[in-house]
Parts: C-alpha cells; sequence; structure tokens
C-alpha cells in the first residue's frame, strides 16, 4: 500500500478455477466424464473438465462454461451443484490457485468430443481410476474420491439414485443402479419392499411395451418416479451400504 492507497500488486497473485465431475452409467458401468489435456502442464494426462474463472462470470456460468466448451456437453444437460473448494499451495504449478469444485450426475449422457484446449472427452469407468489404472492430473484425484463417496452415501438415505434413470423406473432399474455404484449385490426382495414403504417414491402406470418379435407375458412391470426432488425425498429407513460384494463386475 503506497500513499495509503491500495495497490493489488502488493498482495501474491491468486486464481480461481472450477472443475466438473460427471457421473452416470452406461452399458451397466459406473463412470466418470474426463478430458485428455491438450496444453502443460500435464499435457496428455486425463482430468477433470474445467478452466479458469473470467472476470465477468460467477461460479454457476464459468462451471457451465467449461463443461461445454471442453467436452461439447451443454450444462442445460445435467444440473451442476457445487462439491467443495481445494485450495492447497502447489496443487498447480503455474501458480497459486483455488478451485470450486462442482458435481453432477446425469442419465442418457450425449457422447462427449474434446473441445477448446482438450484434445479429448471421454466417459471413463470409475473402477479404472480407483483402481489406479487411470491417473488424473493436479489434485482431480482428490476431488473425484470426493465426489464419489458423497454419491455413494447420498444413496443411503435420499432418492439420489433417481438421478441415474430416466423421469419414470421400474424399482429393478433402481436397484441396479445402488448394485452399480456400490458394486454390490442386492436382495431384490428386500429392496422392492424397502423402496415401496420409503414414501420417496410413487407409482405412475406400467411400463407396456415389449420386445419386437416377443408377446408380453405375465404383468407388466411398474413404473415409479420421486415424489419430490431427489435431494429431499428421503429414502427411510436408510439402505445400509454393502461394497465388495459383487462376485462379477463389468471391466
Amino acid at each position: 500500500m503506497e500513499n495509503g492507497q491500495y495497490n493489488p500488486r502488493d498482495y501474491p497473485p491468486v486464481a480461481v478455477t472450477v472443475d466438473v465431475v460427471v457421473q452416470t452409467i452406461r452399458d451397466g458401468d459406473f463412470q466418470v466424464l474426463l478430458i485428455e489435456r491438450g496444453e502443460d502442464p500435464h499435457k496428455g494426462d486425463w482430468a477433470l473438465p474445467g478452466g479458469f474463472v473470467r472476470p465477468d462470470e460467477n461460479l454457476d456460468a464459468a462451471a457451465a462454461r467449461e463443461l461445454e466448451e471442453e467436452t461439447s456437453i451443454s450444462a442445460d444437460r445435467v444440473h451442476l451443484e457445487q462439491l467443495g473448494s481445494y485450495g492447497e499451495p502447489g496443487r498447480d504449478p503455474r501458480m497459486r490457485v483455488v478451485t470450486i469444485a462442482y458435481w453432477a450426475i446425469c442419465c442418457g449422457l450425449p457422447e462427449p468430443r474434446g473441445e477448446t484446449d482438450a484434445v479429448a472427452a471421454s466417459l471413463q469407468p470409475v473402477s479404472e481410476i480407483e483402481n489406479g489404472r487411470i491417473r488424473l492430473a493436479f489434485d482431480h484425484g482428490r476431488i473425484l474420491a470426493d465426489a464419489l463417496e458423497r454419491t455413494r452415501s447420498k444413496l443411503e438415505y435420499t432418492a439420489l439414485a433417481a438421478r441415474f434413470c430416466g423421469p419414470e423406473f421400474t424399482i429393478s432399474e433402481l436397484r441396479k443402479v445402488y448394485e452399480t455404484v456400490w458394486n454390490t449385490v442386492i436382495d431384490p426382495g428386500n429392496f422392492q419392499r424397502q423402496m415401496r414403504k420409503s414414501g420417496a417414491f410413487r407409482m405412475v402406470g406400467e411400463r407396456r411395451t415389449a420386445q419386437r418379435g416377443v408377446p408380453a407375458t405375465g404383468r407388466p412391470p411398474s413404473l415409479w418416479t420421486v415424489r419430490e426432488s431427489t435431494d429431499k425425498a428421503i429414502v427411510e429407513p436408510p439402505i445400509a451400504r454393502r461394497t465388495g460384494a459383487r462376485s462379477s463386475r463389468k471391466r
């Protein structure tokens, strides 16, 4: 500060970025959206979509812009929520950078394409990251781990699993979400009884479409939807999480 006047150059520069964790289930596999970095640092490595916040935009707008610029996926296809902030010194070799991470779940995610400074964009199996076969740039491994734990824990007591499904779904489809995200096996009968008693869902009809060329047999499955917001709809009693119980998992 010179002559009592504020001078921003008196303070070390700090940049703000946003990073986005988008999760989906495709072909029965729990996947996350990644980009291949086209610039240093970490050129050629996989990372979360994200980038620097512009001086004239807020954080939500920056997250939406970076997602679309780097993956070609419009933010109106996903519901972005803030996950947390990450600001360890040295997390970015260029300068002191604090990032605000966003978290989203999307059903029917379109095929991503690498744009701007992303060489490629791709959905990658969560299992490949958690077992170390895919390593992420910066501290994105920590950010992703936090997002995955947020998802897995909220499945226990909210209707969040419905975000992986379409607007209407069967109880069987909902159970498969739990089994995929938790990597476990759940008893179908117990799960159906608990979901029906939870009050988080309501029945909206029956699925009457049959496979082409195959006559429909038996009673069609019931279709369900969430009674209110997936974050506000409470599953009571909560479902106890079990992990590592699946005997076979898609690789």
